[in-house]
């Protein structure tokens, strides 16, 4: 496997470690300790470079099989369920060993003989879930259909582990064991085995994260987990968390000027500084119940508000300018959702209720006659101009699963434009008029009418003159990640919101 962006200097780095011993309890990065596992193991070493988020691990060993390990461990401890994602591969397109091996493994302890599972590729591309249910037994292993794969989760449900696998820009796929009772308390980290005790191989993991799902009997908008705000080079799908909070922050709008992420929390609209990474409020007077369907104007000088009044039938658009203000109320009635300007300015595109149906409707951006787009029965939501303000993408269920459509400005010519392998929602167009971003839910986890908080999702692109959709993000999120427009001015980046109920 062949590793995309490992620097001169790095290598260097990686030369002058190999072979330095390495004492248990070293911290790395976000793990507490690492260790040679094993008796007869030459030292490995672990390093983490925060100006590439890039942890470095070299380590050898006979094998990760039959009733003993061997190999180099960065770890920590962690109680109860959690979900580990890294990107994974290793260093040189041949080693030693063909069976060499990069991963994430859960252990009951550090000993040699300990019960353990473990997520891992092989350097010939096998991709398997492998482990051991008893202390000093022989491991089992299940091989997943993909391999050279690239994507790496694990995750813990109770005593079930479940492996999603992928080459980075395709769908996961899936491999659990159940029943594997590790003990509350394990050890939790990344490794790196040679299969060669005279041998050490490396491995580079990158976007390494430990996130805490919602607890089985969370209350959906009672409750709510903390929140990661990211950043996605949807090139090479590297990401970045500028910002972490204990409360929950939805939709983030990305200013045409490149300074300034906008976002809801709480009711309020923050305004996060890019240079400083640090939030301040955007005043909005009395309108205090903002939810997450707020959208910049193409010009970055107004901004649409969504605004929950009970006694006017639930959520009110509204605009302000970027600076803050007093909002002026556009819509009478809601529930009334805002997704899109016109590039002119002149218009707004919305999802709103009438007659116990979510269609499209646009309305004069100063106020005036709402006029309705879509007439088909389903939900129809999510609607956004594209830059030269000729169409208007938005998303459907009327024929089923939920996909992306699109339409003429004035509504005619509706089509989808995705096939429902996914449920697909809210379209975002490139500011340069290239691509399309989305979110897609898994259908085993959401019905087609939904778009809940806190699931498996993925966010995907594809080019806006149609083609086979890519995955550029494995995201634990989902109502409030990417709910409106959110492209960086030149196009290269998104800005989302993964959570967990801690922020690593």
């Amino acid at each position: 496997m062949k590793i995309s962006s490992i620097t001169n200097s790095v290598s260097l780095l990686l030369l002058m470690l190999v072979g330095t011993p390495v004492l248990a309890q070293q911290s790395v990065g976000i793990f507490e300790g690492q260790a040679d596992i094993g008796a007869k193991v030459k030292p490995g070493s672990g390093l983490y470079i925060p100006q590439s988020d890039q942890y470095i691990i070299s380590g050898s060993g006979y094998n990760i099989w039959f009733d003993h390990d061997e190999f180099h461990y960065v770890y920590k401890k962690l109680k109860g369920d959690f979900i580990l994602y890294a990107k994974a591969e290793l260093v040189g397109f041949q080693g030693v060993d063909p069976h060499r091996k990069v991963g994430w493994m859960v252990r009951k302890s550090l000993d040699a003989k300990s019960a353990q599972i473990n997520a891992v590729v092989h350097g010939d591309g096998l991709t398997s879930l492998q482990f051991r249910r008893v202390d000093a037994t022989n491991t089992e292993e299940k091989k997943s259909s993909t391999t050279h794969a690239n994507i790496i989760q694990l995750e813990r449900k109770g005593n079930t582990y479940t492996m999603r696998a992928a080459k980075f820009g395709e769908p996961f796929i899936t491999e659990e064991v159940a029943d594997l009772n590790l003990g509350d308390e394990v050890y939790v980290g990344l490794f790196v085995g040679s299969h060669n005790a005279d041998v050490v191989e490396t491995g580079v993991f990158k976007d390494v994260q430990i996130s805490v799902p919602a607890h089985p009997g969370l209350v959906p908008y009672r409750e709510y987990l903390g929140s990661n705000l990211e950043i996605l080079n949807v090139v090479s799908g590297d990401r970045e968390i500028i910002y972490t909070s204990p409360k929950s922050l939805q939709a983030p709008n990305w200013t045409p000027d490149n300074k300034t992420l906008i976002y809801n929390s709480e009711g309020l609209i923050y305004k996060f500084d890019l240079a400083t990474r640090q939030p301040t409020v955007l005043p909005t007077g009395d309108v205090k119940n903002n939810n997450n369907d707020h959208v910049l104007s193409f010009d970055g000088k107004m901004l649409l508000l969504s605004s929950g009044v009970s006694a006017l039938g639930g959520s009110i658009i509204y605009t302000v300018p970027v600076t803050g203000g007093t909002p002026k109320q556009i819509t009478p009635k809601g529930p009334s959702y805002g997704h899109g300007w016109s590039p002119d300015a002149q218009t707004l595109v919305f999802t709103g209720q009438r007659n116990n149906e979510f269609d499209i409707y646009k309305v004069p951006a100063k106020g005036g006659q709402e006029v309705q787009l879509t007439t088909a029965k389903g939900l129809d939501d999510g609607p956004e101009y594209t830059p030269d303000g000729k169409y208007i993408y938005f998303n459907s269920n009327r024929n089923g699963p939920m996909q992306i459509w699109r339409m003429n400005a004035d509504g005619t010519n509706q089509e989808a434009v995705t096939t429902g392998e996914f449920h697909d929602w809210f379209p975002h167009i490139s500011p340069d008029g290239k691509w399309i971003a989305f979110i897609s839910f898994l259908k085993e986890e959401v019905p087609p009418g939904d778009h809940p908080f806190y699931k498996h999702v993925y966010l995907r692109l594809m080019p806006i003159t149609g083609g086979k959709p890519k995955v550029i993000a494995y995201v634990y999120g989902g109502q409030g990640t990417i709910n409106t427009p959110s492209w960086s001015p030149d196009s290269k980046y998104v800005a989302f919101i993964s959570n967990s109920t801690m922020n690593k």
